[in-house]
């Protein structure tokens, strides 16, 4: 990685991959937009500043690991790997289309950077788990680190506490587990479909050491993840309070949008909202004179 960026130009950074995540999901007619835009600090966060990786050589031995566990929230993780220097910021555009590399779930074979394949909820906890295991007790690396981000509304899935025994038992101390705490999930409030708290009690009774967070807060997500490297005697997950929809006033805490893009009108009023009209360009989408 090159220069780490200030907060502040994190920030910018994180608008500008939501607006990317607009006019991909525009363009695509389909694709899960609350989850794409509220992952856009804690995605930038890590893309940009936390972690050790090599776009230029995706498969760098000493590289951190980052699995995406709501796999279809990946056009958020798209538009930082293009962002980041992975493939050309022109991809963008192919999403979900017809042989393109950038499918609407994660698909690593396709794609040189991408760490898993993600479509089924619940699995990217345990891939994670075990990428962990295999780096404190099988390959001795005691500097590389996995990160793992969850939806709130995949913890209905039982996979998720089998992985967290898993990695509780064994004290997978680089292991930092996000969850992305937006309250909603394709059927509506996560509270009324299955709800999850005591949420931080339930992971402290896995063994796993709990930090909660604002995360749309960049300073305090890297301050959180620099806290984590200083627990080696256990897991540690980093609870992130997001808004679904962050940045777009008519979609934020709306669950109807987990799985819809905008049209065009709805891109154009998204963008507005977003600030950048002006400076892009979008198909079908007029600027203002």
């Amino acid at each position: 990685m090159g220069k780490l960026l200030e907060v502040a130009d994190l920030q910018k950074k994180a608008n500008d991959l939501r607006t990317d995540v607009i006019c991909m999901l525009e363009a695509a007619g389909s694709g899960h937009t609350a989850g794409s835009l509220d992952l856009a600090e804690i995605v930038t966060a890590l893309y940009f500043n936390i972690m050790k990786i090599d776009p230029k050589n995706p498969s760098w031995s000493d590289r951190d690991i980052f699995l995406l566990s709501n796999g279809h929230t990946v056009p958020i993780q798209y538009a930082a790997m293009a962002e980041v220097g992975y493939f050309d910021r022109e991809e963008l555009k192919t999403l979900r289309k017809l042989g393109t590399r950038l499918q609407g779930h994660p698909e690593r074979v396709r794609l040189p950077g991408l760490e898993n394949t993600s479509g089924p909820l619940g699995s990217g906890l345990s891939q994670a788990a075990g990428y962990a295991y295999s780096l404190q007790y099988l390959d001795d690396n005691k500097h590389g680190f996995v990160y793992v981000v969850m939806g709130d509304g995949e913890l209905d899935e039982g996979n998720i506490w089998e992985a967290a025994m898993f990695a509780g038992k064994y004290k997978l101390s680089q292991l930092v587990a996000f969850i992305d705490r937006n309250n909603i999930q394709i059927d509506g409030s996560t509270e009324n479909v299955m709800p999850l708290e005591d949420l931080r009690g339930k992971w402290e009774s896995f063994g796993w050491h709990v930090i909660e967070i604002d995360g749309h807060n960049i300073k305090s997500i890297i301050d959180a993840v620099n806290l984590t490297k200083a627990i080696t005697n256990r897991p540690c997950v980093i609870i992130a309070y997001t808004i679904a929809g962050k940045g777009v006033d008519f979609m934020e805490y709306d669950f109807n949008w987990h799985g819809k893009a905008p049209n065009t009108e709805q891109a154009a009023k998204a963008l507005h909202e977003l600030g950048v009209l002006d400076d892009i360009s979008v198909p079908g989408v007029e600027k203002n004179e």
